[in-house]
């Protein structure tokens, strides 16, 4: 494989410099100014300065046929062709077809006497001209710079159609692919710089076997796929693993993003790819990968009215022709990364194009810690820096969000003109990014303040009282943002949620709301977000997951972009209106219920939130006393903490055994030496 790829590259044809197009543009221009300036000045033949003597002397013996005299007493006189010898000499030879001479007369009246004498005389018979010396630099402003203003309007034009890339519009049809060799100067990317994200990983490094193996996979009958599809949330590190692809592959890597097939010509975006796949072949084996590739391969429409766009559809015909048609793509493996993959065809999802879905989501716990590690490296940190506790307050974080929260905790750190970063600058920086910049500036009344105050106790304290409610870390009623206060959880990281979850956690978002009515007596628009947010989550349970009484383990899911039709009939909306009304009134019947039990935990709760602004989970349990269940995360941590134990123990008793054995083996031989 690496004798073929090197052969590849010591082609000479290959190794050839690409012609660029805008030497071609400069010659152009170059040739119309000289021809312009042949034409104007006079130099397609040969010129001699000569005295105003010789001039004369010229003149009297016949060798001229034409004289321009100028206001500046400068002279121009034509050389008759029968005399060119004698005036030019030995450099006859190499006269164009207007010979000339110049020369300084002493004024023009007086070349004008000499010239009427020597007519007189029948010495001169040519003509006499007199003219008004020209103005090279108007000249110049308005002959030349109008050439010049097009050649570059003509150039500049050509480099916006090619991209800025060179080559102007002829290249237009040309791919945009940036090739990385393993030969490069790029910055490299190993799958060592690529924590978390185990499964995947190890499915773009079989990739990697392939390309370098080819054998091991195919003796047996196989084929290596053809592609491979990384799908998953932004954020979560696809192109991150593309590019570690590149760096650990020996093979070339050529990168683009879907949107650079996207082009105003008819034609250009499948022209493209085919130059694409052109140049791939060329170097085979390789890996093409096609960043956001929705941009290129939505769903092609199923009637114009329906918004079809040709020009991207004859694109994405041209891609699948070129991924699995009649020609033959061997060596070429395409990856492509989307974090829309319900909009793209299903003609190029299918197996022979993408034999692999590869699924990038987002970290959980244990990938979260590794991720911190990565992103830690560089940063200085001080002892009080808990890593699991930061994987533990960023639930639901990208890679690019826990990036994010490193830089932004060194920013903070930063600013308070600390030598390391601290747990608390984490802290601050996970609450500035979650919830917004702290608004201690904003004016509050008392009232609104209490207000504000019993809201977030309730939440606060029905999310402690109740089972499956998440975890609480802080409460504050500093604003933040947009938010004029706001409550931290841990939301459990489940693989799958039951009911009694859902219904739990809809309770405990309706706290607020229940507060404000059952210890104020009226309600506010502090709970808009609240009821948003529980409004979806009980049309999801009946529309979507079958988790209702009246329209049990029935899904309404649609998810044909182009459909027009609701799934369901009217009087099956209505029936859901219903009881997603019914649900979100049950929950808020019985968050006032648990409030109105514990009405003096909540007080205490309101009353020390108001005093301090921010309250923590401490304080919490000092009032309503420990949980008596464990969080998931706790759970997992506690599993991952016993796993590394029993290793330990089992280490340690392969150790003993280890020294148990060779103590058996040395008395043994011991014994032997002795007899």
């Amino acid at each position: 494989m690496e004798t073929n790829n090197n052969q590849g590259n010591k082609d000479p044809k290959k190794l050839r410099p690409r012609f660029n197009l805008s030497w071609l543009y400069w010659g152009i221009g170059l040739t119309l100014l000289t021809l312009w300036f042949a034409n104007e000045s006079g130099m397609g033949g040969s010129t001699k300065k000569v005295s105003y003597d010789e001039f004369q002397k010229y003149v009297r013996s016949g060798y001229i046929e034409q004289v321009v005299g100028y206001d500046d007493n400068s002279v121009e006189a034509t050389v008759k062709r029968e005399s060119v010898a004698q005036v030019f000499g030995a450099d006859s030879t190499r006269v164009g077809q207007s010979p000339m001479i110049f020369t300084e007369a002493p004024s023009r009246e007086s070349l004008g006497d000499f010239l009427e004498k020597e007519k007189e005389a029948n010495a001169y018979d040519g003509t006499i001209e007199y003219e008004k010396k020209g103005n090279w630099f108007s000249m110049f402003l308005w002959q030349v710079l109008p050439f010049i203003f097009i050649i570059g309007f003509f150039m500049f034009i050509s480099r916006r159609m090619s991209g800025g890339a060179g080559g102007g519009i002829f290249n237009v049809g040309k791919s945009k692919a940036q090739l990385f060799d393993k030969d490069g100067s790029h910055a490299r990317v190993t799958f060592k710089d690529v924590a978390g994200l185990a499964g995947a990983k190890q499915e773009v490094e079989e990739i990697v076997e392939f390309l370098k193996h080819p054998g091991r996979y195919t003796e047996l009958g196989g084929k290596i796929p053809k592609g491979a599809l990384l799908v998953g949330p932004p954020g979560t590190g696809k192109t991150l693993l593309a590019k570690a692809v590149a760096g650990e592959a020996d093979v070339p890597f050529f990168s683009l993003a879907g949107s650079d097939f996207v082009e105003m010509f008819v034609g250009v975006g499948a022209s493209r790819v085919r130059d694409l796949f052109r140049q791939a072949k060329e170097k085979a084996p390789c890996i093409v990968f096609i960043d956001e590739i929705d941009a290129v391969g939505r769903a092609r429409s199923k009637a114009a009215a329906m918004g079809g766009n040709d020009e991207r559809e004859s694109t994405l015909n041209q891609l699948l022709t070129e991924m699995d048609g009649f020609g033959s793509n061997s060596g070429i493996i395409i990856l492509a990364a989307t974090n829309r993959v319900d909009v793209l065809d299903k003609a190029l999802l299918r197996a022979g194009r993408f034999d692999r879905q590869i699924h990038v989501d987002l970290p959980d716990l244990n990938e979260r810690k590794e991720v911190f590690g990565v992103h830690l490296r560089p940063i200085k940190i001080d002892e009080t820096v808990d890593v699991d506790l930061l994987a533990r307050q960023t639930p639901g974080f990208s890679g690019a969000d826990i990036a994010n929260v490193c830089n932004e905790a060194a920013l903070i750190a930063a600013r308070h003109g600390k030598k390391f970063v601290g747990k608390q600058d984490f802290l601050n920086a996970v609450d500035r990014i979650v919830g917004g910049l702290e608004k201690k500036t904003k004016i509050t009344t008392e009232a609104e303040r209490r207000s504000i105050a019993i809201h977030e106790a309730g939440h606060a304290s029905i999310s402690w009282l109740l089972e499956h409610a998440n975890p609480l870390i802080k409460v504050t009623i500093v604003p933040r943002g947009r938010a004029l206060g706001a409550a931290w959880y841990l939301p459990e990281e489940r693989q799958i949620t039951t009911k009694e979850q859902m219904l739990d956690e809809m309770c405990a978002t309706l706290g607020g709301r229940a507060a404000e009515d059952l210890f104020l007596g009226r309600i506010s628009t502090g709970a808009m977000n609240d009821l948003e947010r529980v409004t979806k989550q009980a049309f999801g349970m009946v529309a979507y997951l079958g988790m209702s009484e009246a329209l049990p383990n029935l899904c309404y899911y649609d998810n044909n972009e182009y459909s027009y039709r609701s799934p369901y009939s009217e009087k099956t909306a209505e029936l859901i209106d219903s009881e997603v009304k019914r649900i979100v009134n049950e929950q808020y019947e019985r968050a006032k219920k648990i409030l109105l039990e514990n009405s003096a935990g909540h007080n205490k709760l309101s009353n020390l939130l108001i005093e301090k602004e921010v309250i923590f989970a401490e304080d919490v349990e000092n009032i309503f006393g420990k949980r008596p269940w464990a969080s998931r995360s706790e759970e997992i941590m506690k599993a991952k903490q016993q796993s590394a134990e029993l290793k330990q123990l089992e280490q340690k008793e392969e150790q003993l055994a280890e020294e148990a054995e060779r103590e058996v083996r040395e008395h043994a031989e011991d014994n032997e030496e002795s007899k």
